[in-house]
């Protein structure tokens, strides 16, 4: 499976450029950007029918002003429109990254762009693709130009007729992942089969097929984590030292895999978590349809806090299509589920000697790793130790307003990191759950086409994660790797703190925190503002908003003199 993805990601960049070259004399690659077939309004869902894919519009308007059982809005539209789904095209981050990739191997620049579309910009990519048209995405030739005519498929995001079309052929195998989905590729308007779980009612279909031009088809395959891990298990190729495509590929982000090995593939579905069920029963559509059970919301609910938030500040920039009530809302449903869904702390202080012992204990909530994905994230523990004046006596872990970590050596370094502890006895010591990636040479790095192995994985595993038993993809690496403490579902360590020259009681407070955007990560680009644009606007956008961490979990605990 890897390796026929390299050989598909080095065919594709020969092809590209061959297509390109062989295009230019006498057919473009692509069409002329004109205006699109409808203008795309920031606080309105995009519209366009097209031969394969439709934006969001043609299908909201029969699928808004739902109520479950207990009252509630539970619309698909509103609540899909605020999620990170919708708005996997407009995030400045990716948009960024893109062309940061593309600035390090320019000669790959399509094959490049084809790899970061597939998942994020699927409907688009797929309709040039389809059309012999280039799959050039940025900016000025590429459908992220809004004079492009793919513009309103391409800013829709993970949109309905993108997933409801994929079929479940293929799900469960390794070629399903990264993006390695099935669908008709074939234009059959008015037949092409949008799939969902329940049966299905002839007059609704009859509604759909003229309002939406889909017909409705009863299949289970979209209720499957399956459908799911077509995106969220991606591997990645990389550059090898002489510029060459590698023969293996990376396990850039396996939370499906990762589910695999725990407790959890026994009770729950990545669904479960992420579009919870409504309370009771809901419509599915507005048009007559029946209330239904159970009714899965699709809020799509995740961890990035941040990126809800630079979406909110910046609507008209980013052509939204959420209003600001409804990103607040999205906003809420992310806090709730990393402080109520994610972990807990818990543990207890006592005195020995001239010291203080501070047990920890962190029980892992969720059913893959956390922090999860993207290798930008991470999780910290933040310790303070006060005397019985209220003089701090011991601080680890604590965060400045450009959302470094300080004390951690990866912040100060690109090149450094730090270690996963088992014992802590000094403020520049920082316990931080994330992966650190290296490179060919084993060098640190944040470049995805350089990215080979991983130089620390500590990340959080799920209940029931045994780390000697899985597969090297989805690994524990480093220090944690011969942790008896790092085990499935949880972690625990030691702080030892000296105290001489303070008195008690001892006051400890400890959070768990996190952010989407590391440090490291987050400042990749600086060195890029003069050719990046992409760049220039993810600044303008995180200089005004502070990266602030999300706090998972608090716990206060005090230790008395005897």
């Amino acid at each position: 499976m890897k390796t026929s993805l390299v050989r598909f990601f080095a065919l594709t960049a020969l092809l590209a450029l061959g297509l390109l070259a062989a295009c230019t004399a006498s057919t473009p690659s692509q069409p002329t950007p004109t205006t699109p077939l409808a203008v795309v309004e920031t606080g309105q869902l995009p519209r366009m029918r097209g031969e394969f894919f439709s934006a969001s519009g043609e299908c909201g308007f029969c699928h808004t002003a739902l109520k479950d059982s207990a009252g509630k809005d539970v619309s698909i539209e509103s609540a899909w429109r605020a999620s990170i789904m919708a708005n996997s095209t407009r995030d400045p981050y990716y948009r960024a990254s893109v062309r940061s990739e593309v600035l390090h191997k320019a000669d790959y620049a399509l094959a490049i762009q084809e790899k970061c579309a597939v998942c994020h910009i699927s409907m688009a990519h797929h309709t040039a693709l389809l059309n012999n048209q280039s799959p050039a995405l940025l900016p000025a030739e590429g459908y992220l130009n809004p004079a492009h005519p793919l513009y309103p498929l391409a800013i829709d995001g993970v949109s309905c007729t993108l997933c409801h079309q994929i079929q479940g052929n293929n799900f469960g195998t390794g070629e399903s992942y990264s993006g390695g989905y099935l669908f008709e590729k074939e234009p059959k308007p008015g037949e092409r089969a949008a799939y969902g779980r329940f049966a299905v009612d002839e007059n609704m279909a009859t509604v759909m097929r003229n309002a939406a031009g889909y017909q409705p088809v009863q299949s289970e395959h979209v209720t499957q984590s399956e459908l799911c891990a077509v995106c969220h298990n991606l591997y990645t190729p990389y550059f090898t030292n002489e510029g060459n495509l590698s023969s293996e590929l990376f396990p850039e982000q396996t939370p499906h895999l990762e589910w695999l090995a725990s407790d959890y593939v026994q009770s729950s579905s990545c669904q479960t978590c992420h579009m919870p069920a409504a309370e009771g029963e809901a419509p599915v559509a507005n048009t007559g349809s029946p209330k239904r059970s159970p009714f899965m919301q699709h809020t799509f609910i995740g961890g990035n806090r941040y990126l809800l938030e630079i979406l909110s500040a910046n609507p008209d920039a980013l052509k939204t299509s959420a209003t600001t009530e409804q990103l607040e809302q999205a906003r809420l449903l992310t806090l709730q589920q990393l402080q109520q869904n994610t972990a807990r702390l818990s543990g207890n202080a006592s005195l020995e000697g001239d010291q203080l012992v501070i047990d920890l204990n962190i029980e892992v909530l969720t059913g893959h790793k956390f922090p999860t994905s993207f290798p930008s994230r991470r999780a910290w523990l933040h310790i303070i130790v006060k005397d019985a004046n209220g003089k701090t006596v011991f601080e680890s872990g604590n965060w400045q307003a450009d959302g470094s970590i300080i004390g951690n050596d990866n912040d100060l370094d690109e090149q450094r990191f730090e270690p996963h502890y088992q014992v802590i006895t000094s403020p520049d010591q920082v316990q931080i759950y994330e992966p650190i990636i290296g490179d060919p040479d084993g060098k640190v790095t944040t470049t995805l086409l350089r990215a080979q192995h991983y130089l620390k994985d500590n990340r959080l595993l799920p209940r029931g994660f045994d780390k000697a038993k899985v597969s090297p993809d989805i690994g524990v690496y480093g220090e944690a790797a011969t942790d008896p403490d790092f085990l499935g579902g949880g972690d625990s360590l030691q702080y030892r703190i000296p105290l001489s020259g303070f008195s008690g009681p001892f006051k400890v407070e400890v959070e768990l925190l996190y952010q989407s955007f590391g440090y490291r990560w987050a400042e990749k680009f600086r060195s890029q503002t003069t050719e990046n644009p992409e760049a220039v606007e993810f600044y303008q956008y995180t200089d005004a908003l502070p990266n602030t961490p999300t706090t998972i979990s608090t716990l206060l605990l005090t230790a008395a003199t005897p």
